[in-house]
């Protein structure tokens, strides 16, 4: 008889570990509350066009990288467009342009023309990055041992300490940070592992999903269908059952029930916790849990762009209001934004112009607190102009670099932390989760494992944020009940 699986939730960490574990024999259940799947990949359309929410661009999917490989054990099928090989990241500080191009030899020598005395420390710190990701076995794909005492020494050192070790000259110190964004490091805080896993995923190739990320959830979808999965969108769950000693099943709001062998939750594990009245979870591990940091909120700005106006743009670009890309999400009203990262939607492959795109800003739930319990289109005049007031401060902060870009508008859409708290019950409406912290230790991090012996976790929190880190996580998830040996198998032998 097979095992059945509840999963809680259907963002990438539910939909990924459901095909891995449907794949292998088990009987899978998705439980969705929202009316659509793919949480951070999902997708909205506004007067027929369209904009993605959370996840944006991905990167080492080129044939026979690890994201290729794994997103074809997954059997995943989406057309891809490339982002520019000289440049698929733009960095704005003061005033002057750098590139990050793909490629090991031509990140180095773009930089380079730059900061032409940094050519043995850049080399340096790619060789820095390199070591770390490929220690990792899991993120590699390699077959080769991890290197425990490399990835513990750049877990336990920050970004910045690392980079400022390597890099001499200060002005490249803030270049070769100036995408953080994508994970919202803190300085003195967040990992130099979680930066040397970016930058190694993105460096080896970059790509926009034609059509939407949705297209990823939607690829998944099928893939749990054609293993006979069962999927259930507006199925909130509201408790998992347990036993003296494991869970039994979980509870639906509507009131139907679902009686497991094992449970994953993709959900935040604060919500998770709440979930759940069982003994088996101690008060000391509830509390640790419930008082984890989270990263920074986002408050986002899409564009409708007027027919055949703006030319499509297939890089990411940062801008900095400031001298450095740190410390964004600290600001006064008087400093909002301190810094944005602007990106163009591609809706087909040699796209020329751009029908949308997004700008992001961080912004701290505390600013839209006032707000909090009240629903999406139904919170009032006030914060209806406190959108707009924050759209405004934005769209006037990139036209320092995109001159007149607004004039090109034919329409715009925004969201705030709340937004991402309804959509996607991320806690303070954060945009990456559990904020990795050295400062925390080992307090910091989630395991996947719970004192339940049957409930597991999954997603952004467990790992890492980002397509890549979730599907590790999804992996190591997965690993508990088939090991991490056979996925690994399967996935290198394809």
């Amino acid at each position: 008889m097979k095992q059945r699986v509840i999963i809680i939730g259907s963002g990438l960490g539910g939909l990924s570990c459901g095909v891995i574990l449907a794949k292998n024999g088990y009987e899978v259940t998705v439980l969705e509350q929202g009316v659509q799947v793919g949480g951070c990949l999902q997708c909205f359309k506004r007067k027929g066009v369209k904009f993605e929410t959370g996840m944006h661009f991905i990167g080492s999917a080129a044939e026979g990288q690890t994201l290729h490989r794994l997103l074809r054990y997954l059997e995943v099928n989406v057309q891809l467009s490339a982002l520019d090989a000289e440049g698929y990241e733009q960095i704005s500080l003061n005033g002057r342009r750098y590139p990050f191009a793909m490629g090991r030899k031509r990140f180095i020598e773009r930089l380079a023309a730059s900061f032409p005395d940094q050519v043995a420390n850049l080399n340096r710190l790619c060789d820095i990055i390199e070591g770390v990701a490929g220690a990792s076995s899991l993120h590699s794909l390699r077959h080769t041992e991890t290197d425990a005492a490399i990835n513990t020494q750049y877990q336990l050192l920050s970004i910045n300490q690392v980079v400022d070790r390597v890099i001499t000259n200060p002005e490249l110190r803030k270049v070769v940070v100036g995408n953080l964004p994508l994970y919202a490091a803190e300085k003195d805080k967040t990992p130099f592992s979680t930066y040397a896993f970016v930058m190694d995923f993105y460096n080896q190739s970059a790509y926009r999903v034609v059509g939407g990320s949705d297209n990823i959830a939607k690829s998944l979808l099928r893939t749990l269908f054609k293993y006979g999965a069962k999927v259930y969108t507006n199925k909130k769950v509201t408790a998992i059952a347990c036993d003296q000693s494991r869970a039994t099943g979980v509870t639906c709001a509507d009131g139907s029930t679902f009686m497991a062998d094992i449970v994953i939750s993709d959900a935040h594990p604060a919500r998770t916790l709440e979930l759940v009245s069982s003994s088996l979870l101690r008060p000391a591990y509830r509390n640790r849990i419930a008082h984890l940091p989270n990263t920074v909120g986002g408050f986002s700005v899409y564009l409708h762009f007027k027919d055949n106006e703006v030319p499509y743009m297939n890089y990411n670009f940062y801008g900095y209001r400031q001298a450095t890309p740190w410390d964004c999400e600290c600001y006064t009203a008087a400093e909002w934004p301190k810094g944005y990262l602007y990106m163009h939607f591609c809706d087909e492959p040699e796209q020329r112009f751009a029908r949308s795109g997004v700008i992001l800003s961080y912004m701290q739930m505390a600013d839209v607190a006032q707000w909090k319990g009240t629903r999406t289109g139904h919170r009032g005049a006030d914060y209806e102009a406190f959108k707009c007031r924050h759209a405004e401060l934005l769209l006037r902060a990139v036209e320092q670099d995109f001159p007149g870009l607004r004039t090109h508008v034919a329409d715009l859409y925004t969201s705030t932390p709340l937004t991402y708290l309804d959509y996607t019950g991320t806690e303070g409406g954060s945009m990456y989760g559990i904020a990795k912290n050295i400062q925390l230790g080992p307090a910091a991090r989630v395991h996947h494992r719970t004192k339940i012996p049957n409930l597991l976790l999954t997603g952004q929190n467990i790992n890492s944020h980002g397509i890549l880190g979730v599907l590790v996580g999804s992996m190591v998830t997965c690993g508990e009940l088939l090991t991490s040996e056979k996925i690994f198998e399967q996935i290198v032998n394809g």
